[in-house]
Parts: C-alpha cells; sequence; structure tokens
C-alpha cells in the first residue's frame, strides 16, 4: 500500500500525520520535496517520532536550501524541478508519501503536488479546523476527484468541531481515519498511542 499524505494548506499536520501512519503501518517513508530546514527536515522529524525498527527513511529527490514553494526554491537554488526525476523509491513494504503544502503547490512553471500523485497511490488529506477550512478542504478534495484521484480517508487536526466535520464528510462521503488533538507535545509514545488508535482504520484503506 502507498499512502500519499496532502492536506488543505500548509502547516496543518502532514508531517505528524505522516509520522502517525508510519509507525501505524511499519511503514516506510518518502519525501520527494523538502524546501528548507534541511538540517532538521521532516524526514528527520519523522525518524525522531517514529520508534519501529522495520521502518526505512528514502532520500529526498530534491533537498531546497529555502524554505518557499518548491518552483521558487529551485529557482533560487539554481534548478528547475523535474518531476520525470522524481522516482518512487523501491520497496516490498507499505510507504508513506508526504507532500509539501497543498496539492497546487507548484512545483516548476507548469506542474504542481498534485502532479506527483500515481494512479496506486491512496489519498489521504489532512484537514485543519480554522476559519475557511470547510472550503479549503472541499476544493482540495473536489480537486483530487475532478482528477480521477479517488481520496482514501480523511484526518482532522484540532478539537472535535462536529458542525465542521460533519459538512465535510456528508458532502464528500470521504472516510474519516482519526482526530489529531491539540497535544501539548509529541513524542514516540504520543505518536504510539495515536498509531495504535488509527490502524484499524488505515488497514481498511
Amino acid at each position: 500500500m502507498k499512502i500519499f499524505v496532502t492536506g488543505i494548506s500548509t502547516d496543518v499536520g502532514k508531517t505528524i500525520v505522516s509520522a502517525i501512519i508510519t509507525q501505524a503501518l511499519k511503514a516506510d517513508y518518502w519525501k520527494p520535496i523538502q524546501a528548507g530546514d534541511l538540517e532538521h527536515s521532516d524526514t528527520h522529524k519523522i525518524k525522531s517520532y517514529v520508534s519501529n525498527s522495520k521502518t526505512k527513511f528514502f532520500e529526498n529527490s530534491y533537498a531546497l536550501n529555502t524554505p518557499a514553494s518548491p518552483h521558487y526554491a529551485a529557482e533560487l537554488d539554481g534548478i528547475t524541478i523535474d518531476i520525470k526525476k522524481i522516482t518512487e523509491p523501491e520497496t516490498k513494504n507499505n510507504l508513506v508519501i508526504e507532500g509539501a503544502g497543498g496539492i497546487f503547490v507548484p512545483v516548476n512553471t507548469t506542474e504542481t503536488i498534485i502532479d506527483l500523485i500515481q494512479p496506486d497511490y491512496k489519498v489521504i488529506v489532512v484537514s485543519r479546523h480554522y476559519l475557511g477550512s470547510i472550503n479549503h478542504t472541499l476544493l482540495t478534495i473536489e480537486a483530487l476527484q475532478n482528477r480521477n484521484i479517488p481520496v482514501a480517508g480523511i484526518i482532522f487536526n484540532g478539537e472535535e468541531n462536529k458542525a465542521t466535520e460533519s459538512i465535510i464528510l456528508s458532502k464528500t462521503g470521504i472516510s474519516f481515519i482519526g482526530r489529531l488533538e491539540q497535544e501539548p507535545y509529541f513524542d514516540t509514545n504520543v505518536i504510539n498511542e495515536y498509531a495504535d488508535n488509527w490502524r484499524e482504520n488505515l488497514l481498511k484503506l
């Protein structure tokens, strides 16, 4: 199983969610494009959260120096991202693939993150509660479906908001996988607790 984790925007919790899914499935992890914070990248963070011994961590296809949209970060590095050179790592294990920002974040002048999603990927959308998140969530899901990309499930980030969650779930018919609460901190124990809680729903994807 290959799970692609995307979000309705940036800073919605994709990396924490990716860590939980990776731990729950003892999957391998790959972030194709990392922009900025190379010494403390998302891959580094996942490594610090995941406690099983089976997970392998694959190198970024592009590691860019500036925390910015990948197309601009690449320009500052004097390169152009070629998605044909973003080669999925070979593994017989489950694979968690983490996107960058939302699905329409540009990777070059013509392509965006959505163009990285392959037909055999199961897409999980992370929706963080904020004013406007219903619109952003519905737009993200509709855009994926318009590309004939099925959305396997949704994860909400934030305290339960029944008004928001019920309208999103009813209008989309997307499966609810779990909720990321407003935790004071995350460490391997917290990640493992979530992994145990979400595992059954993840295995149904």
